[in-house]
Parts: C-alpha cells; structure tokens; sequence
C-alpha cells in the first residue's frame, strides 16, 4: 500500500514559481510511474504531468508544456513538479499519483494510477 504526500503549494502571483513535492512511501519511486493531476472548482481532475518508471521518460499536457518540469529525487523517493510562469487559469488542487507498473498503458490518465495524495491548493492571482 503505497502512501502519498504532497507539500509545496501555496498563494503566487501569475508569472511566479512554485515548487511541488510528493514523498512516499511503501513504493519506490524510481520503479513505477508516477503523476501529477490537477482540479479546479467545478472541473474535472485533468492530467499535468508524468515520469515513468525505470528510465524516467515524462509527458506533459499541451498546456503546461515548456513551464513544468516534472523529476524524481530516488534518494528521497520524492517527486517533484517545478511549476513556472504561473497563470491563473492553473490555479487548482494538486495530486500526485503512482501507478503499479513503469510504464502503464494509460500514464497520461487517471486510470492509469491506484494511488492518490491528498492534494495541494495552489493558486494563482493575475
């Protein structure tokens, strides 16, 4: 059973930067893929970002593509989503995700994941 905890959320100002980290334990983050999803009020939980396991490929949705930067620290077992030139449209509730293999099927799903944090608040003021 694997348990995820987020950190790193917070208020910034559009054009600002945050950091986000997952830590967890009971699976290693190096292994499996691992996600990060976002919702907004009233929205669907949407996609962000991806690692798989193993080599550590990544995948981006289209609308944060050149602004976040998703990595693992193995050491750590820790994941992390480097959030920059915010906009307020990416104001949400972050989750991180891992999923039970390294390269799941759907990686840029939420099916292809069994395991959730409890998600951070992050907001962006224009």
């Amino acid at each position: 059973q694997a348990q995820l905890v987020e950190s790193g959320g917070g208020l910034v100002q559009a054009g600002g930067s945050l950091r986000l980290s997952c830590a967890a334990s009971g699976r290693t983050v190096s292994s499996y893929a691992m996600g990060w999803f976002r919702q907004a009020p009233g929205k669907e939980r949407e996609f962000v970002a991806a690692i798989s396991g193993l080599i550590g490929s990544t995948y981006y949705a289209d609308s944060v593509k050149g602004r976040f930067t998703i990595s693992r620290d193995n050491a750590k077992n820790t994941v992390h989503l480097q959030m920059n030139s915010l906009k307020p449209e990416d104001t949400a509730v972050y989750y991180c995700a891992a999923a039970t293999r390294p390269f799941p099927e759907s990686i840029t799903t939420i099916r292809g994941y069994n395991y959730w944090g409890q998600g951070t608040q992050v907001t962006v003021s224009s």
